[in-house]
């Protein structure tokens, strides 16, 4: 059952916080559904950042769904270019999040159901979260050959991926998030998490790929709000408590004070590609030179999002030295992205405003670096 949010019916019945919060009491006894009705990824990886930080647990577990429009969501130690098609991203509209859980890219749209569960660090348990959700779906579709993994994914007829996992230990508290594939768009998720970008070198985390397939293509009344129910059911009857679901708006300062300022981090530059562990790229293009190619190398080290080393090469009669130089030394410090090369194309052509032929080749050289970010 659904139940809309408002202070009364929630956190009126919410749970000792670590913060100071006038007029919220703890009246609840035992564990807490919670839905949100926001579909903005930042809005709700931020509620599992307060949850988090500000709930106190102990006997009072919580499951938090959520349902985000098309995101892409990286793993705290990933890099975005390793693992997605960004340029695809950019022209899809799709936004890029990076939460604060380990683990490996994922791919969110309607068609998909987060799932969240916290409790405290000793009660944590990824294994025992699965098998509740396996009960649940096997309530509703008793044929469903649906298996966790020691991996903790959970598999469709032994083969097909439904659900991915991660997580994250506090020192007091902790909370295993994972996906439940019920219509998604495979198409576009088997397009995006694709990098097309050659040439990376890094230690950062990366994914392993898998044969994705949505349960509802399996039985066409497994809809997003029946396994949700379902789950909600489950979980309920595992903690003995009602499967009320209450629904949360994950803006509201008055119910989770300090939240906004959670989402707009998680937006920022600094937190989503900034957090990138270092990494180096070492390419090469070609370039069109009368009636034959000329080969570009290009030599990247990243640190922070931004270019530390950056070392072009090109034949002398084509590019000299000295303009070589210039362009390397302008790239150093920049992020790298294609808006902050736009921007440094620009300065640039300004100081060879009357050299038309130079300026075509800086504009070459740029597309083709725009391309490999």
């Amino acid at each position: 059952m659904l139940i809309p949010f408002s202070r009364k019916n929630c956190f009126q019945l919410l749970y000792n916080l670590k913060v100071p919060a006038a007029g919220f009491k703890n009246t609840v006894k035992g564990a807490l559904i919670l839905q949100s009705i926001s579909n903005d990824v930042y809005q709700n990886l931020a509620v599992e950042d307060w949850i988090h930080d500000h709930m106190t647990l102990d006997n009072k577990p919580v499951l938090f769904f959520w349902r985000n429009s098309p995101s892409v969501v990286i793993g705290r130690h990933q890099n975005p270019w390793q693992e997605c098609n960004l340029n695809l991203m950019r022209e899809e509209g799709v936004k890029l999040a990076r939460r604060r859980s380990g683990g490996g890219t994922v791919y969110h749209d309607m068609g998909n159901i987060n799932l969240t569960f916290f409790t405290t660090k000793k009660k944590y348990d990824r294994m025992e979260n699965l098998k509740l959700l396996v009960r649940a779906l096997n309530a509703i579709q008793p044929q469903l050959d649906v298996q966790p993994t020691k991996r903790f994914d959970l598999l469709l007829d032994g083969q097909f991926k439904i659900s991915g996992t991660a997580s994250k230990i506090g020192r007091m508290t902790a909370y295993h998030h994972c996906t439940l594939l019920c219509s998604t768009d495979r198409t576009l998720l088997s397009s995006l998490l694709k990098s097309p970008y050659q040439g990376i070198r890094s230690n950062a985390t990366a994914s392993i790929p898998s044969s994705v397939r949505n349960l509802l293509e399996k039985d066409p009344t497994l809809t997003c709000e029946v396994l949700i129910n379902a789950i909600a059911v489950e979980y309920a009857a595992y903690h003995q408590t009602d499967n009320h679901i209450i629904l949360i708006n994950p803006k509201d300062e008055t119910q989770f004070p300090g939240i906004n300022s959670k989402a707009k981090e998680l937006q920022t530059w600094e937190w989503i590609y900034g957090k990138t562990p270092k990494f180096s790229v070492n390419t090469s293009f070609n370039v069109s030179h009368g009636q034959s190619h000329l080969e570009i190398k290009v030599f990247l080290d990243i640190k922070n999002g931004r270019i530390e080393i950056c070392n072009i090469e090109a034949p002398d009669h084509w590019l000299p030295l000295e303009i070589r130089d210039k362009l390397n030394s302008s790239f150093i410090g920049s992020k790298f992205c294609p808006a902050e090369v736009t921007m440094l194309t620009n300065i640039l052509h300004r100081t060879c405003a009357e050299d038309g032929e130079l300026q075509s080749k800086w504009n070459i050289l740029c597309e083709k670096i725009k391309g490999i970010m």
